[in-house]
C-alpha cells in the first residue's frame, strides 16, 4: 500500500526536527513555537498533538494596529454631510438675516450653524470660494443679542438650541461605535491565547495558576549516576524509584509508599540534584517550584496555586513534585505569627498540609522538597502521613569527594599529573557544588594558560583562589611587610607546637582577598566530631597573630579582626552549646544558628545566666592567650626564621615552614591511606 502524502501542517511541523526519531526537539527550540510530545510511554498515556495554529502573538498585534489606522483614514474620508462656509458675523451674517435669506440657525454656546434659503458664495470674489446653503459664524461677546432676536423673529427664521449635526453613515457608525468594543474583545482573546500557550501562570488567566516547572520523562536527562558522593540517600530513595516503576509489588502486599520526602543537609549537598535524579531515574514528569514562589502579596492566590500544582501532577500520575526552600512557607506557626490566621503564608502551608493528607496512595503523586533548616519547619507537615521520611545529605567524606570529582571531570580532559585520590585528601570540608567549582575554576584557569588540558597545578592553585582569595596587587612598605610577616609566622608556629592542632599547609604574606596574608591550615582527614583539645588549638591558633605582635611591638593592629570573630565563636559555642564549662555544665542556653531562641531544647536565658556564659567566655579565651604568649616568648628563635624566610619568599609551603621553623612535620597520610581508612570505617564487620 503507498504511503499518503503528509499534509501541509505535518510537513511544517516535521520540517525542521531533529534527525533522531526518538528525540523530540524541546517546543522552547521549535522555530514554529509547538510543543511536540514524546510517544507512548508505556503507561497509556497517549502523546499529545501539537496545535494546528501557530503563535498569533505579532501577529495579533500588526492585525491590530492596522485595523486601527484603516479605522481613522476611513473616518477622515467619510463625510459627515455637505461642507459647510464659514462667514462673519458682521455685516454678512446679519445682512442676510434681514433680507430673509437666513431659514434656520442652531446655536450651542457662540456658536452659530444655519442653513440659507438659497446657495450663498463666501467670499463674494477670490480664488477660494465656496458656494453651500450650510454655513456657520460665532457671535462675538460683546454684540447686541436683543436686536439680533429681534431680526430672527422679523425673519421668521426658525432658532434651535442645539447645533444640527449631519447624521454620519451606517459604515462609519458602525466603525466608531462597535471598534473600542471589538479591540478590547480582540486583546481579551490575545491575552487568554497568550495564557495558554504560556501555561501554568501565565497571562492575566494564569494569575491563581502553580507556575510549576514540568520536564517530562523524555526531556530528564539527570540519573543517580550523576550524584555521587551521597551514597546513603541514593538507597534511602530507591524505593521510592521503585514504586513508581512498579507500583503493583507494592500494592499486593498493603504496602504504602511514603507521601512526602523530605531533603535537609547544609547548601551545596545536592539536594535538588537528588531530586531530579529520583525523577529521571523513576522515568516520570517532574514539577519543580520553589516556596516563595507560592506567596503572593494577594491572600488566597498562594492556596490556589497549590491547588493547580496538585492537581497537574494527579493528572500526570505517576509524577513527581519538588519544592525547594520549604521553610520559606513551612515555619512553625505560632499563637502571634498571624493575624487572625489569614496571612498569606499561613493559608499556603494549610493548603499544602491538605493536599498532602487528602492523596490517595494509589494516584502515585510524591512530594520531594529540600530545605537546609528542617529544625524550624512546622510540626504538621513532619507528621507521619506527610513528609513521613526524611533524608539528611552530610558532606561527603574522601571517597564520596573521590567520586564527586569523577562525575564533575568526565568532560574536562585530564592532564596525565592529575591525581584524583590527592585532589580528594586535600578539599576537606567541601560539598557537591564546591567541588563542581572548583573543577571549572581549574578549567578556566587552564583556558588562561593556553592548557591543552587541565593540570594539576590549575586545580591547586584554584583550590587557593577558592579558599585563600585572588592575589590582590597592592603596594606595601617593608615595615608593613614585616608586621605581616610576624602575624602569619605567629599563626603558624602556634599550630605547629598546639598537641593536636591541625597542620599548616601555606603561610603567604600576599595580600588576598581582604587579608594582607594568609595562614591555611587543615586536617590530614576528616573529622566528624572535635574534643576540647582541638577546640582549643584553634583558639589558640587564632589568638597567635595578635599575640606575636604584641610581643615584638608591644602594641595592636585591626588585622586580628576576623580572628577575634572567629574565636570568640569556637568558644560562646563550647560554653553555650556543647558542654564544655564546668560553670554552665551540660545544658544547651545558645541556639544552633543563633537566630534566636524559638528552637528545639533552647529558651530565652536569665540575666544571670547571660553574665555568666559572657565570663566563661573571657577566661576561656584569656587563658589560651596565657599560653600563646608563653609559646611565642619561648620560641621567639623560631618566629624571626619564618619571618626572614617570608620576608625573603612571601609564601613558604607546608615542608618549607616546618624545615624553616625547625619543628618536626607531622607524618602525612597518604591518599589511599585515608580511602582506605574510610572505607574500613563504613563497612560493617
Amino acid at each position: 500500500m503507498a504511503e499518503q502524502p503528509p499534509n501541509r501542517d505535518d510537513r511544517e511541523a516535521t520540517k525542521e526536527r531533529p534527525s533522531s526519531p526518538t528525540t523530540p526537539r524541546p517546543d522552547h527550540e521549535h522555530p514554529k513555537g509547538w510543543r511536540v510530545q514524546p510517544a507512548p510511554d508505556g503507561r497509556g498515556m497517549p502523546p499529545q498533538k501539537p496545535p494546528g495554529l501557530r503563535s498569533l502573538g505579532p501577529r495579533f498585534i500588526w492585525f491590530v494596529v492596522i485595523l486601527l489606522a484603516i479605522n481613522l483614514w476611513i473616518s477622515s474620508l467619510i463625510p459627515s454631510g455637505h461642507e459647510r462656509i464659514r462667514v462673519p458675523y458682521s455685516p454678512t451674517f446679519l445682512t442676510e438675516v434681514k433680507q430673509g435669506n437666513v431659514k434656520s440657525i442652531s446655536s450651542r454656546g457662540e456658536t452659530i450653524q444655519g442653513e440659507f434659503q438659497h446657495e450663498f458664495k463666501y467670499p463674494p470674489t477670490g480664488k477660494g470660494s465656496k458656494v453651500s446653503k450650510l454655513f456657520d459664524t460665532e457671535v462675538p461677546t460683546f454684540a447686541n443679542t436683543d436686536a439680533l432676536t429681534a431680526a430672527l423673529q422679523a425673519g421668521n427664521v426658525q432658532v434651535n438650541a442645539k447645533p444640527a449635526e449631519a447624521g454620519r453613515s451606517f459604515i462609519a457608525n458602525l466603525l466608531l461605535g462597535f471598534g473600542p468594543t471589538l479591540l478590547l474583545v480582540g486583546l481579551f482573546i490575545w491575552f487568554a491565547r497568550r495564557a495558554a500557550r504560556q501555561g501554568a501562570g501565565g497571562g492575566l488567566m494564569g494569575f491563581g495558576r502553580s507556575g510549576a516547572r514540568r520536564v517530562e520523562p523524555s526531556e530528564q536527562t539527570v540519573t543517580f549516576e550523576d550524584v555521587a558522593g551521597i551514597d546513603e540517600a541514593k538507597q534511602e530513595l530507591t524505593e521510592i524509584v521503585d514504586f513508581l516503576r512498579n507500583p503493583d509489588k507494592y500494592r499486593r502486599l498493603g504496602g504504602r509508599i511514603p507521601r512526602g520526602v523530605l531533603l535537609s543537609g547544609a547548601p551545596g549537598t545536592g539536594k535538588t540534584l537528588l531530586a531530579r535524579a529520583v525523577a529521571g531515574q523513576a522515568h516520570a514528569p517532574f514539577f519543580s517550584i520553589s516556596a516563595s514562589e507560592f506567596v503572593e502579596a494577594i491572600v488566597g492566590v498562594g492556596a490556589s496555586r497549590v491547588r493547580d500544582l496538585f492537581k497537574q501532577a494527579k493528572e500526570a500520575a505517576p509524577a513527581i513534585i519538588f519544592i525547594d526552600e520549604l521553610d520559606a512557607i513551612g515555619r512553625a506557626r505560632t499563637a502571634g505569627s498571624s493575624f487572625g490566621g489569614n496571612d498569606e503564608r499561613e493559608q499556603t502551608l494549610n493548603q499544602i498540609l491538605t493536599e498532602m493528607d487528602g492523596f490517595d496512595p494509589a494516584i502515585g503523586v510524591i512530594v520531594l522538597a529540600a530545605t537546609n533548616r528542617p529544625e524550624i519547619l512546622d510540626a504538621a507537615l513532619l507528621r507521619p502521613g506527610r513528609f513521613d521520611r526524611r533524608v539528611t545529605l552530610q558532606p561527603p567524606d574522601a571517597a564520596g569527594r573521590r567520586k564527586i570529582l569523577a562525575v564533575h571531570t568526565r568532560s574536562v580532559p585530564l592532564a596525565a599529573d592529575v591525581d584524583l585520590d590527592t585532589l580528594a585528601a586535600t578539599t576537606i570540608g567541601m560539598v557537591g557544588a564546591d567541588i563542581a567549582n572548583l573543577v571549572n575554576e581549574a578549567a578556566l584557569m587552564a583556558a588562561r594558560r593556553e592548557h591543552d588540558e587541565v593540570t594539576m597545578s590549575d586545580f591547586t592553585d584554584a583550590l587557593e583562589r577558592l579558599v585563600l582569595g585572588s592575589e590582590r596587587k597592592i603596594v606595601q612598605t617593608e615595615a608593613d611587610r614585616e608586621r605581616t610577616a610576624y602575624h602569619e609566622s605567629g599563626h603558624a608556629l602556634v599550630g605547629m607546637l598546639t598537641p593536636g592542632a591541625d597542620p599548616v599547609r601555606k603561610v603567604s604574606i600576599i595580600p588576598r582577598g581582604p587579608a594582607l596574608g594568609v595562614t591555611l591550615s587543615s586536617p590530614s582527614a576528616d573529622r566528624f566530631s572535635y574534643d576540647i583539645g582541638y577546640l582549643l588549638g584553634r583558639i589558640k591558633v587564632a589568638l597567635a597573630g595578635r599575640a606575636a605582635e604584641r610581643l615584638v611591638y608591644g602594641d595592636y593592629t585591626t588585622g586580628a579582626e576576623a580572628d577575634l570573630e572567629q574565636l570568640t565563636r569556637i568558644a560562646r559555642q563550647m560554653v553555650g552549646r556543647w558542654g564544655m564549662s564546668d560553670a554552665i555544665g551540660p545544658v544547651a542556653v545558645i541556639p544552633r544558628d543563633g537566630s534566636g531562641p524559638l528552637l528545639p531544647g533552647t529558651s530565652e536565658v536569665s540575666e544571670e545566666t547571660q553574665r555568666l556564659i559572657d565570663e566563661e567566655v573571657r577566661r576561656l579565651v584569656e587563658r589560651c592567650d596565657e599560653d600563646v604568649r608563653r609559646v611565642l616568648s619561648a620560641n621567639r628563635d623560631k618566629l624571626d626564621a619564618l619571618v626572614r624566610a617570608l620576608m625573603e619568599h612571601e609564601t613558604l609551603d607546608e615542608a618549607e615552614a616546618y624545615e624553616v621553623a625547625g619543628v618536626v612535620r607531622p607524618a602525612p597520610q597518604a591518599p589511599d591511606e585515608q580511602l582506605e581508612t574510610v572505607a574500613r570505617a563504613r563497612t560493617p564487620e
